[in-house]
């Protein structure tokens, strides 16, 4: 293809590149590097019937005023990104000098926001991810063994929850193990405990965020499988059989191999997905359990009175970066094998 022609095809693609993810991107980074105005206060005087006191009030004109002439905000710098809610960079040093174990400094530092919540949504990203892939490469398989009138329904039953609306599935969950829920109500008696509550345990609302995005995620994989199983050569199959290996060897062997390229691309979709997780938190409630870095963004917009854009601008900068980072092996190897393919 010639490049002109090359030029011409890629420019409305992007476009919306630039329009849609890098310019947003870069405004998001321009306004963690503000924070809000400071309310301005004067002293008013108030007078009753018998005196006279002085208090102070917001002067609501003075602040309007500053927000317009200073939309961004107060210029901090590099400030958001060290202080206490996000890096905390001062309280690690001290934790850092004070415990003598790693073990402890460990306990101090998940007191943190920032670090409670990475430390959950690393421990999401670490469980779900694998499950998912290996999941749906099962099921896939399983279906794919199954007679031509069987494949139909069962592939509707297992795409339910890719239908239903993330929000609307965390909540029909979070529902199902409430007390008086079904999951909730046979644990309890299981367990002869009826004081038994996913809710108000930290492991098992852990537990239960990450059974359900095993849950809504591996549908998404088990497609993708179920359509890379249709191409693999039926030949290289066959020639395994006669040459006396197993369904098991003939697995590992051919269809693993020549399913690799949909294993990295399904390894790229749920890393990205669930380093973003933030809709089964908001449903099941569990923000006092568990906080993920993508909830710290959605507290700070809507958390309070006051919108904190520096604040959820510096906390989407270091998503996006922690993204980054776990992307990259994948796409080294990635890049890898395409340099080997050409030579």
């Amino acid at each position: 293809m010639k490049h002109r022609t090359f030029f011409w095809f890629i420019l409305p693609s992007l476009a919306a590149m630039i329009f849609f993810i890098a310019l947003p991107i870069v405004s998001v980074a321009v306004q963690s590097l503000f924070v809000e105005h400071e309310q301005i206060m004067v002293e008013v005087e108030n007078c009753g019937p018998f005196n006279c006191e002085t208090v102070l009030q917001v002067d609501n004109e003075a602040t309007a005023a500053l927000q317009e002439e200073a939309p961004l905000g107060r210029f901090n710098g590099l400030g958001t990104y060290t202080n206490r809610k996000h890096l905390a960079l001062k309280e690690v040093g001290v934790a850092w000098d004070e415990t003598e174990t790693f073990g402890a400094f460990l306990s101090e530092l998940i007191n943190l926001p920032f670090y409670k919540a990475l430390f959950f949504t690393l421990t999401y990203t670490a469980i779900v991810t694998p499950f998912v892939i290996t999941l749906g490469l099962g099921v896939a398989l399983a279906v794919n063994t199954l007679p031509q009138l069987l494949k139909g329904p069962t592939i509707f039953v297992s795409l339910l929850p890719m239908i239903v609306t993330p929000l609307i599935g965390a909540l029909i969950l979070f529902w199902m193990v409430d007390a008086d829920g079904i999951i909730g109500a046979t644990l309890q008696k299981i367990f002869n405990d009826p004081n038994l509550s996913m809710k108000a345990s930290t492991p098992l609302t852990w537990i239960m965020l990450i059974v359900y995005g095993i849950w809504s995620s591996t549908p998404f994989s088990f497609i993708v499988f179920y359509a890379g199983l249709q191409t693999v050569p039926k030949e290289t199959l066959e020639a395994a059989e006669i040459d006396g290996a197993s369904r098991w060897q003939a697995i590992r062997y051919v269809v693993v191999p020549y399913m690799m390229p949909l294993v990295v691309f399904i390894t790229l979709m749920q890393l990205m997905d669930n380093f973003r997780m933030l809709e089964p938190i908001v449903a099941f409630s569990a923000s006092a359990k568990a906080t993920s870095l993508s909830w710290l963004i959605f507290n700070d917009l809507r958390g309070g009175d006051v919108q904190l854009f520096g604040s959820a601008g510096a906390t989407s900068i270091l998503t996006i970066l922690g993204v980054a980072i776990l992307l990259t092996p994948v796409l080294i190897r990635t890049w890898r094998d395409f340099n080997r393919k050409r030579a």
